[in-house]
């Protein structure tokens, strides 16, 4: 590794093997990842779920960080929720978000709070709102090759709603669908 480094066309540097691999591949890569991170992920979408983590009720509100959740707008209400509820003993036993949300509709404190419940269901909603654009994405991807490029952006999304919504589709019975198609006047022929 100590060795210089050879560069292309056989030319010879100043550098050594080692510092190539470890200085500049390293870094490059580096780079690439958290430019694709900053793409996919935007700073205000971090400190979303990074506020909404300090909701997490584990271990007694262990997470529990009130100058995170003041940037949402809930101080009122977050103050006095975290105070009623952290004498509560039916909050105590509570494994995550979802078992607080559910406790705080069955006690009705989610009409007493009614922000801290929509922040509650934001954070539960969002990783499956994620998830499900994720998969129309990776759908998309596979769809969407140089032979389909020239297709049109209705017929695309057309094929990419059968692609993604299979369960659904797989209830339609054909017999349906030529039928419909019979029915259409602009026809040429019999299906």
């Amino acid at each position: 590794m100590e060795e210089l480094y050879i560069g292309a066309r056989n030319r010879r540097t100043t550098k050594t093997n080692r510092f190539h691999f470890e200085v500049e591949i390293f870094n490059t890569v580096v780079d690439m990842q958290l430019i694709e991170y900053r793409d996919r992920f935007s700073e205000t979408s971090t400190q979303l779920l990074e506020y909404m983590g300090s909701l997490s009720p584990c271990d007694s509100f262990a997470q529990f960080d009130k100058s995170k959740l003041l940037k949402l707008d809930l101080e009122g209400q977050l103050e006095i929720f975290y105070h009623s509820s952290i004498k509560d003993e039916s909050f105590t036993s509570l494994k995550g978000i979802f078992d607080l949300s559910r406790l705080m509709v069955s006690t009705g404190k989610h009409r007493s709070y009614p922000l801290v419940y929509k922040l509650l269901k934001f954070a539960l909603i969002l990783p499956v709102a994620t998830a499900s654009v994720e998969r129309c994405f990776s759908k998309l991807k596979l769809l969407k090759t140089n032979l389909h490029n020239k297709i049109g952006d209705e017929f695309l999304k057309d094929t990419l709603l059968c692609n993604v919504e299979t369960e659904a589709l797989a209830k339609v019975e054909d017999e349906k669908v030529m039928e419909r198609f019979q029915k259409m006047s602009a026809r040429r022929g019999q299906i």
